[in-house]
């Protein structure tokens, strides 16, 4: 129930067809979980975007069950951009996420991961320069490194989210707000002028960097690839989140290959021989990279672990 609604609150109940697990289908648009775009509520979240039309507060909780017999998902937002974000709710919960055709049927596992989860969907959240600057701060450090370092400076350098929003929720900057943010508060927050200067110099393309979403995903990733700065993972994962790509593939991921050669085979396997394993899927990788997230099986990890840099007080 909303018992704060505001007079410009714009609200929605939206009945899906099939089931959608709402925190698994809004997870990937957190970076390390609640923070200050992202906090988790009971029975739903919150979100914060900046739209086309400004920023927007996004509030999406499980509701009863409709018609259909599958339960509604109930979603209230405020801001300049409440109506943009709200016409957004069904792609958002992976509505044009179809997995009819993905045939899993050859690996036990699989089958019985989905079976368990019919809800699972990949949603898109449209918002693309928005989901490129995280996955850029995330290239080659752990991701403890780039969270903090993200959150640090959407706290600074971001605005206040509109609406009744949980203690500190922020709107992430804009592009031109990226682009203007000094070196030395990149230095700071721990971000490596190589990853903050593909960050600022894509910054100025922001608006074709958007249009990517009237693209197929293979045309998007190629024209993310194209920046310079911007490899196979990082396009993967911008793909993934703003364009609901259901074929992204990590590749590069540090602990990815293991874990899907450890699900698939029982032995850990380098990029190469994941890609080799996920070929018969081509088309759902992302999919079955999902299923197999999803089954809580990772590789044991017995080596050294990648060093956390603090380079802010040099």
């Amino acid at each position: 129930m909303f018992d704060t609604l505001a007079a410009d609150c714009v609200r929605t109940v939206y009945t899906p067809t099939e089931p959608v697990a709402l925190l698994d289908a809004v997870w990937l648009m957190a970076r390390g979980g609640d923070g200050p775009c992202f906090r988790r509520i009971p029975g739903g979240v919150w979100l914060t975007m900046r739209t086309p039309h400004g920023p927007a507060s996004l509030r999406l909780t499980q509701g009863a069950r409709g018609t259909t017999g599958v339960a509604q998902i109930d979603a209230a937002a405020w801001g300049p951009g409440a109506e943009w974000a709200i016409d957004g709710v069904p792609e958002l919960l992976g509505r044009d996420d179809d997995w009819s055709a993905l045939d899993v049927s050859a690996s036990p596992l699989l089958s019985e991961v989905r079976r368990r989860n019919p809800g699972l969907r990949i949603g898109r959240n449209r918002l693309v320069f928005e989901m490129f600057v995280p996955a850029v701060m995330e290239q080659k450090v752990t991701a403890f490194e780039a969270w903090r370092a993200w959150r640090l400076l959407v706290r600074r350098y971001g605005e206040p989210a509109p609406g009744p929003v949980p203690a500190g929720m922020m709107v992430a900057p804009s592009a031109e707000g990226w682009r203007l943010i000094p070196s030395w508060d990149w230095h700071k927050a721990g971000v490596g002028p190589q990853r903050s200067q593909t960050v600022v110099r894509s910054a100025r393309l922001a608006e074709a960097l958007e249009r990517t979403l009237d693209t197929d995903h293979a045309e998007a990733e190629r024209r993310l690839m194209s920046l310079p700065g911007v490899g196979v993972w990082t396009a993967a994962e911008v793909t993934l989140r703003a364009h609901g790509n259901p074929d992204a593939v990590s590749v590069g991921d540090y602990h990815l290959a293991s874990t899907v050669g450890v699900a698939l085979t029982g032995s850990p396997v380098d990029d190469d021989g994941m890609l080799e394993l996920l070929e018969p899927w081509r088309g759902h990788r992302q999919r079955v990279l999902r299923l197999i997230l999803r089954s809580g099986i990772h590789k044991e990890r017995h080596g050294p672990k990648m060093t956390v840099q603090d380079h802010r007080g040099h």
